[in-house]
């Protein structure tokens, strides 16, 4: 464990953790891989615990003998960059959760099909790019029985740190990948589509027809202008939340937690390859 006190901002290797956008870390080793920052210590652990390859550690001082003990020991000869909460916060550009920082190797996406393998509920979230909300949708995901995401190419990217961060690491305990197709390609992996949205032929959330779906697939949209027109007429169902006051909408993190219990595969039939 090579522990390597930051001197300046420019210290050699501390780059992948300040001077990087988002964007150069997903291409930093390739189009397909790159990178992505953890960020916090239980976060880093489901990483790993799921596979992930560990490149470098950004630490405080005082969380090498503490909070990050447990993750430094598991990586082994990795460089640790530490210092003071100032400078590591100059370095970043933001002050360190639990004060780790951990950069790591991309896992390769399997495609849609092998994604959606097996699977009785999944989520298609359509041009969401606020990261909160992304990281926000994969908890939910994780913890109301979603067996996967797909994501279309306008949405954030789910390994954005403040994605990750806000997950929980859920963004590693749900296969998920992009979906590059129209929903209505679903339909060739047995899946009925409800698209989440206010139209005159929605249907509220409990109508019992979905429930009773035994492969369904639910798309959310963006959190300004909803859904794509073309996108809700391909749409099996389209759905709608009641609600109650005046209010005719919830932000999409929200509805996706409602819309994911309510919708959850309880006595649903079982789904036979």
């Amino acid at each position: 464990m090579p522990v390597i006190e930051i001197t300046s901002l420019s210290h050699p290797g501390v780059e992948i953790f300040s001077t990087l956008t988002e964007a150069q870390l997903r291409h930093q080793v390739d189009a397909e891989r790159g990178l992505f920052i953890a960020e916090s210590p239980k976060v880093i652990q489901v990483a790993l615990d799921k596979g992930c390859e560990p490149l470098a550690l950004l630490c405080e001082h005082k969380h090498i003998a503490g909070d990050a003990a447990a993750i430094i020991a598991r990586c082994g000869d990795l460089p640790v960059y530490t210092g003071p909460r100032p400078v590591l916060a100059a370095l970043t550009g933001y002050t360190l959760t639990r004060g780790v920082l951990c950069a790591m190797r991309r896992p390769l996406l399997p495609d849609v099909k092998e994604v959606c393998r097996g699977a009785r509920r999944v989520v298609v979230i359509h041009g969401v790019v606020d990261t909160t909300n992304i990281g926000a949708i994969f908890r939910s995901a994780a913890a109301l029985g979603i067996d996967a995401v797909l994501l279309t190419r306008d949405s954030c990217d789910p390994l954005n740190r403040r994605a990750v961060r806000v997950s929980m690491g859920s963004v590693f305990l749900v296969p998920w990948t992009w979906l590059d197709d129209s929903i209505a390609s679903l339909s060739r992996l047995g899946f009925r589509t409800a698209a989440m949205a206010l139209t005159d032929r929605s249907v509220p959330l409990d109508d019992p027809a979905l429930a009773a779906e035994p492969r369904l697939a639910i798309v959310m949209g963006t959190e300004g202008d909803g859904l794509p027109r073309e996108t809700i007429e391909q749409a099996d169902y389209v759905v709608r939340i009641p609600m109650a006051h005046g209010v005719d909408s919830l932000n999409v993190a929200a509805a996706s937690a409602v819309a994911f219990w309510q919708l959850r595969v309880d006595g649903c039939k079982e789904v036979k390859e």
